[in-house]
């Protein structure tokens, strides 16, 4: 399925239209993936690599993360904490992905903030070298906030399609998070939202950041 989006929120492609391209989402926490951008990673793992990288956590927890991974589609890459930086980079070079997504840099999650900013700092010479990625996007939060304020998406997806997918992966984190108490309710509520702003059943949220100070004018997250 073909997700054609600008800045006036997204709408299926038509027949031959752009499809989905690779996508790198770097993530500080093994559940992060499912929660803000599950069901487009679902969506674009379709018709292209998706790989989630995601700082070392506990055993139990990185078991939960390859589980999601898998139900997402997506391929799992566990990053070394005292050289983030590098490893993105490596990454971004190595991988060669389309679309990089991570979270607000105004996230109200300190690790979340740290693991942005990180992205941030590995692009540049990583464009430079290898000319990807083409575009960028930061994902949703906790009920769509951050410390500036709510999250404002210039990217809106379709995830109708994927949401039980989304679901799936997010529940395969049950053991250590309080997924059905907490995440899964809040995951249901911004698909709604997000979904109801494009006349969908469910939907994510995403912001474009700028690349070597270039924007995506009409994008295929």
């Amino acid at each position: 399925m073909s997700i054609d989006m600008n800045d006036h929120g997204s709408a299926p492609a038509p027949p031959g239209g752009p499809r989905p391209g690779s996508v790198l989402a770097v993530m500080a926490h093994p559940d992060d993936a499912e929660l803000w951008a599950g069901g487009t990673l679902a969506l674009h793992a379709r018709a292209a690599r998706v790989t989630i990288a995601v700082p070392r956590n506990a055993a139990d927890r990185m078991a939960e993360a390859e589980a999601g991974a898998r139900i997402l589609g997506a391929h799992l890459h566990v990053l070394d904490t005292d050289r983030i930086v590098a490893e993105i980079q490596e990454l971004l070079i190595g991988l060669y992905p389309e679309i990089v997504v991570t979270h607000p840099l105004a996230d109200v999650h300190p690790r979340h903030r740290r693991v942005a900013a990180a992205v941030l700092e590995a692009l540049p010479q990583a464009v430079l070298t290898s000319g990807r990625p083409h575009r960028v996007y930061t994902c949703d939060s906790y009920n769509s906030l951050t410390v500036d304020g709510p999250v404002r998406a210039t990217a809106i997806v379709d995830v109708t399609t994927t949401f039980d997918v989304k679901l799936r992966a997010l529940c395969a984190h049950g053991g250590t998070q309080p997924i059905s108490e907490e995440f899964g309710p809040m995951a249901e509520n911004l698909g709604r939202l997000w979904g109801a702003r494009i006349g969908v059943a469910y939907a994510e949220g995403f912001m474009a950041l700028p690349v070597l100070g270039r924007l995506p004018s009409v994008t295929c997250l």
